[in-house]
């Protein structure tokens, strides 16, 4: 959701953004969205991963932290235009 948030207010008017975070937030409440948080033992395991890809400076953070849950529930398929989840090696198939 972090990067949802961001995207949204940098690419679209205040009133559109704000409306699409309305409609993100009716999506968790009615069950259609799932968020999964992140735990201090998420966090932890993602410090270990940045210190792992020392040789990727460049994969943010919350791309490692999202790396470290969608492993946590066996998610391969994501919806991304970052390389960063391919450059891992870790058997994520970017969705077009």
């Amino acid at each position: 959701m972090d990067e949802t948030y961001t995207l949204l207010f940098k690419r679209l008017p205040y009133s559109v953004a704000r409306e699409s975070v309305e409609r993100l937030n009716e999506a968790v409440l009615n069950g259609y969205l799932l968020i999964e948080w992140t735990t201090p033992e998420r966090f932890e395991e993602t410090k270990i991963l940045r210190m792992k890809y020392q040789d990727k400076p460049r994969i943010s953070f919350t791309d490692l932290t999202s790396i470290v849950v969608m492993n946590k529930l066996k998610i391969v398929n994501i919806l991304t235009e970052d390389a960063h989840f391919i450059q891992v090696g870790m058997g994520f198939i970017v969705v077009p």
